[in-house]
């Protein structure tokens, strides 16, 4: 037998051959390679004679490296200059306001550190301070204040108690705020819905110098002692009992027809149409109506007592009787306020409360139609052409106005320190209105803008004397100069199917009460633009706003 095959012999042991053994491209046997031939001369990639050869490639580097073109002393500033940042100077002597005001509106990490530290070294409990916050703002917005004030008291009672990190927001039913106590800590927020709206301004000053004693250095005011003193401003009681009220609505009825050119009965017919009317309106909100249903049946007796004497034929002035109940329907508070939170940056407040405003117009116009357009029916012949005859009786009409100023002030539950001078301003501004849409036959509107305008920087001046509120001093003067003829006018030339001239005379009583609200809030930025304290200017302008891009 033969002998087996070795282990080198074996065809599985053998390493197999790599593809260039067996490649096709291989050299036969006997051939040998030919050598690569020579680089012409010239070549294309040899430097052509007079050019210099490239550098050479500059080493790689971080990408944070500084470049080579780059020159400190030419370099624009970085965002914190060595110098630092400006900030705006708040002197302790300036109202609480002002100052509040300012820091609102700078950016979080540009408002300077607070003045003065906290009472001990814990300090107050976060959730309790932003719950007296709450409630705090919700008395004042629910009083008629405006946006931009409402966050100024918020922020100023932070403040005060050392949580400086806030951001309250206002809405015109929902409070917020929100308090952050560093970047790397998580935001506690609290909030508060307004749910019921009235017009108390007693209260509203018993706020505002609760604020001023927690805000003063001179003050320690403790949470527990500001919760103490705001259950007492909730308890206190109205300072003028309700039938009160009701006389006061029929007294400024009366005198508005009386500035209107209406005699002793017209006074006295109005005064009765308009206490109608409210005792009309309690009983509707006794039964949960809501407050457009109040304003409606509230318009509609003063119109039922001015078709009442034209159909008696009675020698007295209807139109006076109807334009006088209108006066004390008309929402000039309101209005006051939609207007400043819009001219401040608040558009949605602001368009929340046009709305409110434009309801109640609505409602207004819904009563005093209804009872106009039975007239129609039963042939009264109301004549708008004779009643816009004017009459110039200059001390009836000024004591007419101060009386009405008076009155209102009255059923806006202001303090009795107060009526005083809303009496006064009231006066001043019908003599400034008289003196150019009457004696100078100028514009209207132009007229009530200045008026208006008066009203404000005095009532201005006033509340920062006081370090009060202003709407006390400035909401009851501006009552001669709302717009109830023209809103009576209108709806008077609907009843009689004119709807050009209806709608023309609403668009003017519009213009008019925006002529009101802008000049009281124009007044109100005059006073705070040229009395400052001294050393209140700063290196930044801290009410700067957008510019539209």
């Amino acid at each position: 037998m033969a002998e087996p095959a070795g282990p080198e012999e074996a065809p599985e042991d053998r390493k197999p051959l790599s593809d260039e053994a067996t490649s096709e491209f291989a050299l036969p046997e006997g051939l040998v390679p030919e050598p690569p031939p020579a680089e012409p001369e010239g070549s294309a990639f040899v430097v052509p004679e007079g050019l210099a050869p490239e550098p050479p490639p500059e080493p790689e580097g971080s990408a944070f490296a500084t470049p080579s073109t780059y020159s400190a002393k030419d370099s624009p500033p970085a965002f914190t200059p060595a110098y630092g940042v400006p900030l705006a100077r708040l002197p302790h002597n300036a109202p609480w306001q002002d100052r509040m005001r300012t820091m609102l509106r700078l950016p979080v990490g540009d408002r300077p550190v607070p003045e003065r530290a906290p009472k001990d070294e814990t300090g107050p409990s976060v959730p309790r301070v932003l719950d007296l916050t709450l409630r705090i703002g919700e008395l004042l917005l629910a009083g008629g204040e405006g946006a931009e004030d409402v966050e100024a008291a918020m922020f100023a009672i932070c403040r005060s108690y050392g949580l400086d990190r806030c951001e309250p927001t206002v809405t015109f039913t929902l409070l917020s705020i929100t308090y952050q106590p560093s970047l790397v800590d998580d935001p506690v927020t609290a909030n508060r819905t307004v749910r019921r709206r009235g017009t108390d301004y007693t209260r509203l000053a018993a706020v505002y110098q609760l604020l001023a004693d927690i805000n003063a250095p001179a003050h320690e005011v403790s949470p527990e002692e500001a919760y103490r003193r705001l259950a007492e401003i909730r308890r206190n009681r109205h300072p003028y009992p309700g039938w009160v009220l009701t006389a006061a609505a029929g007294v400024l009825a009366g005198a508005a027809s009386t500035l209107l050119g209406g005699g002793a009965w017209v006074f006295f017919v109005a005064a009765l149409g308009a206490v109608l009317g409210d005792r009309l309106a309690w009983l509707c909100a006794g039964r949960g109506l809501p407050e457009f249903y109040q304003f409606l049946v509230a318009a509609m007796p003063p119109a039922a007592m001015g078709v009442l004497l034209t159909l008696l034929h009675a020698d007295l002035r209807p139109s006076a009787v109807i334009t006088g109940g209108l006066f004390a329907l008309i929402p000039g508070r309101a209005l006051v306020a939609a207007v400043q939170d819009g001219l401040t940056g608040f558009y949605i407040t602001a368009s929340a409360r046009l709305l409110e405003v434009a309801y109640f117009f609505v409602a207004i116009v819904v009563g005093v139609l209804s009872v106009l357009y039975v007239a129609v029916q039963f042939d009264a012949q109301l004549n708008p052409e004779g009643a816009l005859s004017p009459v110039e009786r200059p001390v009836t009409q000024i004591v007419s106005s101060m009386v009405l100023c008076a009155t209102f002030a009255i059923l806006l539950q202001q303090s009795r320190g107060t009526v005083l001078f809303a009496t006064f301003n009231g006066g001043v501004a019908w003599v400034v209105y008289a003196s150019i849409a009457v004696t100078g036959e100028g514009s209207t509107v132009m007229a009530t803008a200045v008026a208006a305008g008066l009203v404000g920087l005095f009532g201005q001046l006033m509340a920062r004397y006081h370090h009060t509120s202003s709407l006390p001093y400035v909401t009851a003067a501006i009552g001669p100069l709302l717009p109830g003829s023209a809103t009576y006018f209108g709806v008077l030339a609907i009843a009689q199917n004119n709807l050009d001239q209806g709608f023309t005379s609403l668009a003017k009583a519009a213009a008019l009460a925006l002529a009101i609200a802008i000049g009281v809030n124009l007044g109100g930025e005059l006073a705070r633009l040229f009395m400052r304290a001294p050393g209140a200017v700063s290196a930044r302008s801290a009410a700067k706003r957008t510019r539209g891009f």
